[in-house]
């Protein structure tokens, strides 16, 4: 997966539309290979990116779960250890 997709599903509070289209953004550049489509490609790519945030919209709001909703804090905190561990400086706060 896409590195810079984040889980966005059990927090509270629930994701945002813009946490959802970012991450659809992401993957819809991961799937086409283009970080900026040309002209051309502009309506289809864009076309995607709204269709792919739609079903991600719906899915996250169908998923069930008995887990305590996770704390994006605390979630960021654990990353910005991991990168430390990883990499050997704070990359989140560079």
């Amino acid at each position: 997966m896409c590195r810079n997709i984040k889980t966005l599903f059990n927090f509270e509070p629930t994701a945002t539309d813009e946490e959802v289209q970012a991450a659809s953004l992401q993957f819809v550049r991961k799937l086409s290979g283009f970080t900026q489509p040309s002209k051309a490609n502009e309506a289809a790519f864009n076309r995607a990116i709204e269709e792919v945030a739609l079903v991600a919209r719906t899915l996250l709001d169908s998923l069930v779960t008995n887990a305590d909703p996770r704390n994006r804090e605390v979630e960021i905190e654990r990353a910005r250890i991991k990168s430390v561990k990883r990499f050997g400086t704070d990359s989140l706060h560079s």
